[in-house]
């Protein structure tokens, strides 16, 4: 019989008492050095600046450009011409003899109605804007500035005045005034002019017309009505989605093409030279070690832009990648099948093609279907540096920064590709690998 000495169970406690405070403090260090990390943060990065920097009112005009559109009212204060435009395009300028059904003549002025009671009437060297809580201004622009005649105390938020502007902000209209011209710009929702501008005969006609008109033998004129918006350019947007998908296709698929066989050199149990798996395992580190950006960089200098340059970018940074995959694949494969097709007699490119690929093709179909539906994400920034796809059209609407909505229509198709290249992916690797 075992007996236990008094000092043994001191011992014991001891040790037991120091492991369960070594586990308390560590309990209590993890998070302490996680609020440290987080504290460290918000000051490093400028929290509380950055908070004083944000500019709400940008924010709200930024979406509410999203889902409408403006239509510009224009008054040359030197001609005395006034232009009626949507957006301020020169695309989308009302025909002679046009205007919106909420402008008219009164008492020698045009008269703008904004909604809410709120109204600007101006004609040539004058402008008088009415407030739907009986506030009014007027200003007399001239050569010396822009005279106006402002609510007496402190001028409302919405107001902003200076010797040669005057900028009155409404719910849901601009007004400004200048020395040379008088602009009021009037917000409506919706995307106007997306499917015919101005100019077109179908312009304006209900879905039911437009439906008798194409059964009437004109679905053609319709469609190249549509097809050659030129404020929308859904023709030009088509193709860009095209080349967006043609770059992830050519740079996916290429990759993986160049990949398979060199896999087989990093391959432990098919290349036994060590340098020759080192060697080939070193180029797959270089090729996907640099980021798909830098390489179309790279390449852009070389080729110049264009689709075709970031193909290759997505086809050298892949090829690494695949490379790294598939030759861990191919480590793993059952060496029986391999016997058994050498036992046929079966030459070592026959081994492969009949023991080896057959055992990895899921494998392999599913990443490469995976990079595929990651790169059509990939192409669009690609081709935004690149000068190709969806991504130069996105990239030129936010540099110009007028037609936000049209931001919005790039965005909203790019989400509608991915989702497309998703369920189209899930469905080859259904069709292909579980058969």
């Amino acid at each position: 019989m075992t007996t236990v000495t008094t000092d043994v169970i001191t011992d014991l406690k001891g040790r037991a008492d120091t492991l369960f405070l070594r586990k308390r403090l560590l309990g209590f260090a993890l998070p302490a050095a996680v609020l440290v990390y987080l504290a460290y943060i918000f000051f490093a990065f400028d929290i509380p600046g950055l908070a004083d920097r944000a500019n709400l009112d940008n924010g709200k005009t930024l979406i509410r450009d999203s889902y409408s559109y403006k239509t510009h009212v224009t008054l040359d204060n030197r001609s005395g011409d006034i232009t009626y435009a949507i957006e301020g395009e020169r695309k989308g300028t009302y025909p002679d003899g046009m205007r919106p059904d909420w402008v008219s003549d009164r008492d020698g002025m045009t008269v703008v109605d904004l909604g809410r009671g709120n109204s600007v009437q101006f004609a040539q060297g004058f402008a008088r804007i009415v407030q739907q809580d009986g506030l009014t201004v007027t200003a007399r622009p001239d050569r010396d500035g822009v005279n106006a005649d402002l609510p007496a105390g402190p001028l409302p938020d919405m107001i902003s005045a200076s010797k040669n502007r005057l900028m009155v902000t409404l719910p849901d209209a601009r007004v400004t005034v200048t020395r040379n011209r008088v602009e009021v710009f009037k917000y409506a929702f919706g995307w106007e002019l997306f499917f015919f501008t101005l100019d077109s005969p179908y312009h304006g006609m209900g879905f039911p017309t437009l439906l008798s008109k194409a059964v009437s033998g004109e679905a053609g004129a319709i469609w190249d009505d549509f097809w050659g918006n030129a404020m929308w350019r859904h023709a030009d947007v088509a193709w860009a989605l095209f080349e967006t998908i043609l770059m992830a296709f050519l740079g996916t698929f290429g990759a993986a093409m160049v990949a398979l066989p060199l896999a087989f050199l990093a391959a432990r149990n098919f290349t036994p030279l060590m340098p020759l798996r080192f060697a080939a395992r070193r180029l797959f580190d270089f090729f996907r070690g640099v980021d798909a950006l830098i390489w179309t960089i790279v390449l852009a200098r070389a080729f110049g832009p264009g689709p075709l340059t970031g193909a290759l970018a997505i086809l050298i940074t892949d090829t690494g990648s695949f490379g790294k995959m598939f030759s861990e694949a191919l480590e793993n494969v059952d060496g029986k099948q391999i016997e058994g097709i050498q036992s046929t007699g079966a030459k070592p490119v026959q081994r492969y093609r009949f023991g080896v690929i057959p055992q990895v093709t899921p494998v392999f179909l599913s990443q490469v279907l995976y990079f595929l539906e990651s790169n059509t994400r990939s192409a669009t920034i690609i081709g935004a540096i690149t000068g190709g796809g969806i991504g130069l059209l996105l990239t030129q609407a936010i540099i110009t920064q007028k037609d936000w909505e049209e931001v919005s229509y790039y965005i909203v198709l790019i989400i509608l590709m991915v989702m497309v290249m998703d369920w189209l992916s899930g469905l080859l690797r259904r069709k292909l690998i579980k058969g």
